[in-house]
């Protein structure tokens, strides 16, 4: 059963809940070994029924080899591995052609365990490039229409993307464009080479280049129809605009005047994620080119513009990640490749390898009054931007780590609502109560990068390690924050603990409180450990269908006690 004229509201005066849920690990029964929209789908249903009004996603830009969805290959276009691809599906996919791709492929294999991003790749370009070839020969002159239509809209990032994707394909596949062929390094000098190619060879790299195009147009489609069915359904699309942008990306490449190439942001030493020993010692180093903002100012903030207006088309709205980043950005004089070599130096041996720059806050640290006021002024002249671009479209930014003071007044001055995470609210030596949160806030207790909170309970009961302190210190928090007093000895995650956290979180008065998708399910794995690269981040998926979850007697228990928390608290 789907819930159909629920009113959608996105007004702060109406107090909300969400769930965060990465796409690419939800499951469904035919999917192709990755989630995507018709999974998408099926979570609103059920989400809706359980009286959540917003689903909080990850970017969902197209990913390079890392498949990071904060190291995308390109702000603008939309990865395709999030499309669903069936008989029908698009309309140029036939059921035949349908079956001779997939039968080449050990669908059961692909679904099982993780990610495995080259062969659902694969498979999915394979399917849209049939597609395509079916498209070039049986199109309606209607549909025809809609897709030069689109191209000439989004010529702005389009062309210049396609270049950039046609490119790779000369290149290996590899989005590195500085160790592309000589002739392909910039995009000038890629130009002059296309330019003086065989007319056949022309052909078929223009050819290359309306595929990806037409990928992009079956892209938002989908994605905009997706973003109709949840309103519908009384649920927000939240997306997410990741404020850095890859080195290794299509606007870097395109756009090289608008980007400090020689500088990579990050965050500044973080004692908090004892996971990773560089980024307690020197800080999280995310590889991402600074922004020319005077440059950018030149040209009326063209690329941020463009960039908002991308997200807006298909979500309700969107969370800006890091946005401490407009005001400064914690900023390397290396690029993450080099980060081993850097870990075991102190602060002279590192300053002789950079020749003297240090790891430092651009474009000024906050050291002064005077540096304070200018950070703070420049950071809200480009929010300001976002927001006229927004038009509309509510705007969230992620404003944790180290926070300067200035920030948090800046943010609410200009309506963008923060993040409250309870066990980090602490004033005093005590820990913020929920009441007292601005309304004007999203309530969480963990985003993507952080560890589910059943995680931090098992490691808070575990024998003596390097993270148990940590975790006992985080649940007496939590459970301050939920005033929560156990009734025994022995007690009951999912019993005693589940409900009173839950029920704390709805309470407070922050317009929308979030919940990471396994913090709701009770589970312990996480999706991502910031700071690394390791092989299992951005591959975990779901143990079950969203239907398995959705007919399991256990999680229709489990979402009885949320609905009747949410409607006891107001949300619904």
């Amino acid at each position: 059963m789907s819930i159909r004229g629920q009113e959608m509201t996105l007004s702060p005066e109406k107090r909300i809940a969400g769930v965060l849920a990465p796409l690419f690990a939800l499951r469904r029964e035919e999917d192709l070994g990755i989630g995507d929209i018709a999974a998408l789908r099926e979570l609103i249903d059920w989400l809706a029924e359980a009286g959540f009004r917003l689903v909080q996603l990850l970017p969902i830009n197209e990913t390079g080899g890392d498949n990071s969805a904060y190291n995308a290959i390109s702000a603008m276009a939309i990865e395709p591995t999030t499309l669903e691809l069936a008989p029908g599906t698009p309309v140029d996919l036939s059921e035949e052609d349908f079956a001779a791709v997939i039968n080449n492929f050990n669908l059961e294999k692909l679904r099982h365990g993780p990610v495995k991003y080259a062969q659902v790749k694969k498979l999915k370009r394979l399917l849209l490039e049939t597609a395509f070839l079916n498209f070039g020969r049986i199109a309606t002159e209607d549909r025809r229409a809609d897709f030069h239509a689109f191209v000439r809209h989004e010529s702005a990032w389009l062309e210049d993307y396609t270049l950039f994707r046609a490119l790779m394909e000369e290149n290996a596949g590899s989005e590195a464009w500085d160790h592309w062929r000589h002739e392909h390094q910039t995009i000038e000098q890629a130009r002059r080479w296309l330019e003086k190619l065989p007319p056949d060879r022309r052909t078929a790299f223009g050819d290359r280049q309306v595929f990806f195009s037409y990928v992009q147009w079956i892209a938002h489609q989908q994605w905009r129809q997706i973003k109709s069915y949840a309103k519908e359904h009384g649920v927000a699309l939240m997306g997410d605009i990741p404020f850095g942008v890859s080195y290794y990306s299509a606007d870097v490449f395109s756009r090289p005047a608008d980007f400090v190439l020689d500088w990579s942001g990050g965050a500044p030493p973080e004692l908090y994620f004892k996971d990773d020993e560089f980024t307690q010692k020197w800080g999280q180093n995310w590889g991402i080119p600074l922004y020319r903002w005077d440059t950018m100012r030149g040209n009326n903030f063209h690329w941020w513009r463009q960039r908002v207006r991308s997200v807006r088309q298909v979500f309700h709205a969107f969370r800006i990640d890091h946005v401490l980043g407009f005001y400064r950005i914690y900023a390397f004089p290396w690029r993450p490749f080099r980060n081993r070599e850097f870990l075991p130096l102190n602060w002279e041996q590192m300053r002789e390898r950079t020749r003297g720059r240090d790891p430092q806050f651009a474009p000024r640290d906050d050291a002064t009054p005077e540096n304070c006021e200018a950070n703070c002024r420049e950071g809200e002249q480009y929010l300001r931007v976002v927001l006229e671009e927004s038009d509309g479209t509510r705007v969230v930014g992620e404003d944790l780590g180290i926070v300067p003071d200035y920030v948090r007044p800046s943010l609410r001055s200009l309506g963008i609502a923060g993040f409250k995470v309870p066990q980090w609210e602490v004033h005093h030596g005590k820990i913020t109560p929920g009441n007292e949160y601005e309304r004007l806030s999203v309530a969480t207790y963990a985003t993507h990068d952080h560890k589910p909170i059943r995680a931090l309970w098992e490691e808070a009961f575990e024998e003596q390690s390097p993270t148990t302190e940590q975790a006992r210190g985080d649940l007496e928090k939590i459970a301050e924050f939920a005033r929560f007093k156990p009734g025994g000895d022995k007690i009951d995650f999912e019993k005693d603990f589940y409900p009173s956290m839950m029920g704390a979180l709805f309470a407070s008065n922050a317009w929308v409180a979030v919940v990471m998708i396994t913090d709701l399910l009770a589970r312990k794995y996480r999706f991502n450990v910031p700071g690394t690269a390791a092989s299992s981040n951005w591959v975990r998926r779901m143990q079950r269908t969203v239907s398995q979850l959705r007919l399991s007697r256990k999680e229709r228990h489990r979402m009885r006690i949320i609905r009747e928390l949410l409607e006891k608290t107001g949300r619904v």
